[in-house]
């Protein structure tokens, strides 16, 4: 069983790589894998379809609060739009030098991504991109560019990455000691791809030109502005609600969707059946969400809960355990590993096998791999799968064109964390 799971995630990865010269969506190979890896699953577990039953009901409700995070994320960002308010943004932006929009872009990602969270902030900003860049080409350097500093960003935080909140809810580490001892190493991963990029540019941007069949509404600032403001601070008080209720993130985004849905419809009540409520309205939201995003990402994640409930992960972990003594050798590849295989099972593997306290150097380091590591491939981070859904980023144009630059920003971030986690030991 093991071996036929291993090679239908292999086939499965291989033909989401090669999307561009298949011509196969990888949403609908995404979705073959996750149901056929259940299926042998199930056909061939020793330990019966009951046990197997339970295991995908389990894993279906982790997935679906994922989803549903994404799909109220992506609606809130596609209101925004509709209403025409990220020229709060745009508008405050006036440089068109490719090197100070690239830092200035840079920098913003970062530092919301650690209030807000990584997947969050990547479709905020990858929208934002849109109104600031015309060219393509162009606009994927910049997008690349986000989800590095998305994912670095996400790392130092407890709230900023989904494993650093695992390691955070499990007790492995503790809020001030997670910011401190890992905000330098972030910084250091997302400043070096930074620097090498800025190098390379020159010019400027060309900004976006209007369709001449697309029209926009015109509306009032204030009603731009308060939409705006609106949709961000619901955003950033999902993990507020999060810290206070404990309840799941997704049911914080699902409240914040049915506030603005409220807002606007009492907004535009004047306007029933009009084109400016059929145009602005939530609803018409919903259908401008890329459901194939979310159809990729159930088809995903369903293929690695499969591959978890095998225990082929935690093998492959113990294996690795054994195999190198290294504690810091064994987590930086439990990061380079984690941009090919999702790094929330990892993280839960490797927590499930070892024990140590708080605020060891093994889970401190571990968030910082599980969190960055996912920058070296399209698909090895949240951010990056969403960014690659909605601006439809070719796998191998990214894994030539960023990979190396990522995983020369992730090395230096992780030796930047062992050098200061020796000098913080040699003054105790």
């Amino acid at each position: 069983m093991v071996t036929i799971l291993i090679i239908l995630f292999l086939i499965g990865y291989s033909a989401i790589v090669f999307e561009h010269f298949l011509k196969i969506n990888k949403a609908g190979t995404a979705l073959c894998m996750g149901a056929l890896c259940w299926t042998v699953y199930i056909l061939l577990a020793a330990e019966g379809v009951e046990p197997v039953l339970e295991h995908i009901n389990e894993e279906l409700g982790s997935i679906a609060s994922v989803l549903f995070f994404l799909l109220g994320a992506m609606t809130i960002v596609e209101v925004i739009d509709a209403h025409d308010g990220f020229r709060f943004i745009t508008d405050k932006i006036r440089t068109t030098n490719k090197r100070k929009l690239l830092w200035i872009i840079a920098i913003i990602t970062f530092f919301l991504s650690a209030v807000l969270d990584n997947l969050t902030t990547t479709i905020v900003m990858v929208s934002l991109l849109g109104k600031l860049i015309g060219r393509r080409d162009e606009r994927l350097l910049f997008i690349s560019m986000v989800i590095i500093a998305a994912n670095a960003g996400g790392a130092w935080t407890p709230m900023g990455d989904v494993t650093t909140t695992m390691l955070w809810i499990g007790k492995q580490v503790t809020t001030g000691a997670i910011i401190s001892k890992l905000f330098l190493p972030s910084v250091v991963s997302m400043i070096v791809p930074l620097a090498i990029f800025s190098f390379m540019m020159k010019g400027t941007v060309e900004p976006p030109t209007q369709a001449s069949g697309e029209r926009r509404i015109l509306l009032p600032p204030s009603v731009r502005t308060s939409i705006f403001f609106l949709g961000i601070l619901i955003l950033l008080c999902v993990p507020v609600f999060k810290a206070i209720t404990h309840l799941p993130p997704y049911v914080g985004m699902i409240l914040g969707v049915g506030i603005l849905w409220i807002y606007t419809g009492i907004l535009y009540r004047k306007h029933h059946g009009g084109r400016l409520k059929q145009r602005l309205s939530v609803t018409r939201a919903l259908h401008q969400v890329e459901i194939s995003t979310i159809l990729f990402f159930l088809g995903i994640l369903l293929c690695i809960g499969a591959l978890q409930h095998a225990n082929i992960l935690s093998s492959m972990a113990a294996w690795l355990d054994s195999v190198i003594s290294s504690q810091a050798v064994v987590v930086t590849i439990i990061g380079i590993v984690s941009a090919i295989v999702d790094n929330v099972p990892l993280v839960a593997a490797a927590q499930g096998m070892y024990s140590f306290p708080t605020d060891h150097f093994f889970w401190e380091f571990l968030a910082y791999a599980a969190g960055t590591g996912g920058s070296m491939l399209i698909v090895g981070s949240a951010a990056g799968v969403a960014a690659m859904g909605i601006e439809k980023i070719n796998f191998i144009w990214y894994l030539k064109r960023i990979s190396g630059w990522a995983l020369l920003g992730y090395l230096a971030g992780a030796a930047t964390y062992i050098v200061e986690d020796l000098i913080v030991k040699s003054f105790l």
